[in-house]
């Protein structure tokens, strides 16, 4: 009786897709302030529940047996609430059965527009500072990233560089307003300026605007979705997680022309197919009243507001925050430390977790800021500005 003795067990080598990406700095700097037990304002979620009536709907779609999989392009009902809303807030009419995806979170809809429209050697612009999910996409396409910086101290877009990144290689333009990290908001001037720059040119658009619905002191929201020359070209993409406090349902949704969708759809069957049924039933159902997306921008800003205040009696300088529910500050007054050592440094002695800003620039960028997060329960804010008060 013969006996095959065992093969040596290893594990082969793999080539990297992204061999410059590590942990991202979200990560790494909530995990620090676990281990200091300080105050997390560096991830960007919040830290209070979202509206018991949200959970209820949900919980009844689940009782009634909604629970297999829903059409790959979500449920038909959510995505003629996530039409009627853009009609109702911006103007233009978008096909719920052709024009509207629902997605796993804004993420995978950033990812699975720049895989349906970049080939290898396309070139995508990106505007820095960045979320930092847009280069990793963007090259695991196979496209060429182009960095344009916004205008430094105002964050404003740089229409002259943007024009000179622009090349008959360019497939795609990324943009985001209101803006993470810097809480910056595009005026309808700006959007309007975009559109004549990219009228001759062959770029689609991306339109990040997941905190569409946190504009503060009575400005609008300028969606790309309002300007027929951008709507035209663009995937907007926005994120029900950021809009009702439930980061972690990760669902998005995509309003894109109808050719752009099908393209869209390609890729989407294939890297997610579909998304959680009863949360999208129950999201469906409680979009019947706009109120909580319409009230938003008030409940942020009464935090903003409250958060500043605190910061003007620390030498922490805030920065204008127009949209997002992001904060920076210039600490320079404080430390002259690079950013990411003074965000570790807040962390260990101070107890307040902060995200550098150089984290959201290729090569990291110094300018002495640091970004936090006023998506918190009033007491949490109150304690990390206790914190930051001998500063």
């Amino acid at each position: 009786m013969s006996s095959t003795t065992p093969p040596t067990a290893f594990t082969p080598a793999l080539r990297s897709r992204l061999p410059q990406v590590g942990t991202t700095i979200f990560t790494v700097m909530s995990a620090l302030a676990q281990e200091c037990g300080a105050v997390n304002l560096g991830q960007g979620f919040p830290d209070f529940d979202c509206d018991p009536a949200l959970l209820a709907e949900v919980g009844d779609a689940m009782r009634e047996g909604l629970n297999q999989y829903p059409p790959m392009a979500g449920v038909p009902l959510l995505r003629q609430r996530v039409a009627e809303k853009i009609a109702a807030l911006y103007g233009r009419r978008y096909d719920a059965g052709g024009e509207i995806t629902i997605t796993a979170g804004a993420t995978q809809a950033i990812f699975t527009a720049v895989m349906c429209c970049v080939q290898p050697g396309d070139e995508v612009v990106v505007l820095e500072p960045c979320y930092d999910s847009y280069a990793p996409s963007i090259e695991m396409a196979g496209g060429r990233v182009v960095r344009v910086p916004l205008v430094p101290g105002s964050f404003r877009p740089d229409f002259g560089r943007i024009a000179a990144a622009l090349s008959p290689r360019t497939r795609l333009l990324m943009i985001n307003s209101p803006h993470n990290p810097t809480a910056t908001v595009w005026t309808r001037d700006e959007m309007l300026q975009l559109a004549q720059l990219l009228a001759p040119t062959q770029a689609l658009l991306l339109s990040d605007e997941v905190y569409e619905h946190m504009v503060f002191d009575g400005a609008p929201h300028v969606s790309a979705s309002s300007i027929e020359a951008l709507a035209a070209r663009a995937f907007v993409v926005s994120s029900f997680g950021k809009t009702y406090h439930v980061t972690g349902w990760k669902v998005g949704t995509v309003a894109a022309p109808a050719a752009l969708t099908a393209e869209f759809r390609k890729v989407h069957q294939f890297n997610v197919f579909t998304v959680n049924t009863p949360v999208q039933h129950g999201l469906a159902r409680y979009m019947a009243d706009p109120r909580p997306h319409l009230e938003l921008a008030a409940f942020y800003q009464r935090k903003r507001d409250l958060f500043r205040a605190g910061l003007a009696r620390t030498r922490l300088r805030a920065l204008h925050t127009q949209g997002s529910y992001f904060q920076l500050v210039d600490y320079s007054a404080v430390s002259s430390l690079p950013e990411a050592e003074f965000c570790q440094w807040l962390t260990r002695e101070v107890g307040v977790a902060a995200i550098p800003v150089a984290a959201f620039y290729e090569g990291g960028l110094e300018q002495g800021l640091a970004r936090l997060c006023f998506a918190k329960r009033d007491e949490t804010l109150q304690q990390a500005l206790q914190r930051l008060q001998p500063l």
